[in-house]
Parts: structure tokens; sequence; C-alpha cells
């Protein structure tokens, strides 16, 4: 079976630009293969035109008002799985790409992509096959290699975290091993550790930077803030 006999591959454009809509537009009339069934200016208006039109591909872009392409790629997925999802943006920043792909995109492509290019990641993502624009493979890469930096206290235990607490109501360390009825000397290590974890020498800068950072809730009884 030839191409032009073969089924047309059904494809919807998303872009919140008019004039990037009509370009796919024309540029898909240049393919037998290729029948556009739909357009929408944001993710919103994606789901509703997905479902009325129930297209095979999706030229998804990223940055849209009412609702971004992540959270369309993810609404779509979930209600109408057999559409596939390319993400076609000018934007090449990792979250972008990590949070597209997490949604179920099948792809990521960069608007300076050549026809070429677009026409073979259409027929891949309808064959069920990804294709990543290079810049997207290095940032996933990047991502991989270079996790953001955890905030400081992320690593708390649960017993530690009970301990902070009762330190920010100002109790000391007998107050503390009363509380939890353990020893001063256990309590004494959950205070180490909690130093050394905030990165704080003393217990009022710990206190100071729990409350600023919510690792803890506001004292609301009888104590007052340690060291005020």
């Amino acid at each position: 079976m030839t191409v032009s006999e073969s089924k047309s591959i059904r494809i919807m454009v998303v872009d919140d630009h008019a004039v990037v809509r009509g370009g796919l537009s024309t540029f898909l009339l240049a393919y037998d293969d290729l029948e556009l069934v739909g357009e929408a200016s944001n993710g919103a208006e994606a789901i509703t035109v997905c479902e009325r039109c129930q297209p095979d591909v999706i030229l998804m872009d990223l940055v849209m008002p009412e609702m971004d392409g992540a959270t369309a790629t993810r609404i779509i997925r979930e209600r109408f799985p057999q559409v596939q999802v390319i993400a076609l943006t000018s934007f090449k920043e990792d979250d972008l790409v990590q949070g597209v792909l997490s949604a179920g995109a099948i792809g990521y492509l960069l608007k300076n992509v050549s026809a070429d290019e677009l026409v073979s990641a259409i027929r891949a993502a309808n064959a069920g096959r990804p294709t990543l624009a290079p810049e997207a493979t290095r940032a996933l890469i990047h991502s991989a290699t270079h996790p953001k930096e955890q905030p400081l206290g992320f690593d708390l235990t649960e017993r530690e975290r009970d301990v902070l607490a009762l330190m920010v109501t100002g109790m000391n360390n007998s107050e503390i091993a009363e509380q939890l009825v353990v020893s001063r000397s256990t309590v004494k290590y959950h205070v180490s550790n909690i130093l050394s974890k905030l990165q704080a020498t003393t217990r009022t800068e710990a206190v100071a930077y729990a409350l600023q950072q919510s690792l803890v809730d506001y004292p609301k009884d009888k104590h007052t803030i340690a060291g005020s």
C-alpha cells in the first residue's frame, strides 16, 4: 500500500499564536498522508477540540495562557491514551522538557526544526516511536547528572522534626527529653543532627530557619520562641 493509499494521520495544532497555527496548517497540506483536523489556541481549548476531532497526533505548544501545554498533555493522555502528543516549542529549559515528557508526550521538538524532521517525528509518533530534539536530550542528561539541590532540612528524620518542633516552643533538652520520654543524651544527639542538617551554629539559628522554611508549625502554646 502506498502512502497516498494509506489512512491519513490526523493532526491537531495547538499554539497561542495564530501565525504559527496558520504556518503549520499550510505546511501540512504539502503531505498526502497528513491531515489537519483541528486547532486550538491554549491548553484548555485543546482538550475540548481533541475530544471533538479525535486526532492521531497533536503538535503542542508549551507556554500558553489559561492552561499550559504540559497540563493539557497530561489530561489528554489520561482521557485519550490513543492520542500521541509532540511538544513543539521555542523553549528548551530542563523543567519544560521533563514536565511535558512526564505528562506523556512522545516527542519534544523546537520550532526551528526542519520540515523533514517534523514530518518524520509525526509519522514516528503515530507509530508509537519517540523523537527528541538534541537540545531536549541534552536537557534530560543535564537533569539526570545535575539534580536540583534539596533545601536544608529535607533529610530530617521524623524524630528530629519532633525535637525541632519542641525546640521552636523554647524547650531545653531536659524538657524535650521529658516530653518525648527519652534520655537527655538522646535529645542532645538529635539536636546535634538538626544543627548539622540545617547548617546552623546555634539553636536560635536553627529555630529561625525552621520557621522561615515552614519545617514546623509556629508554636501556639505557652512556650516562647527559643532565644526570644
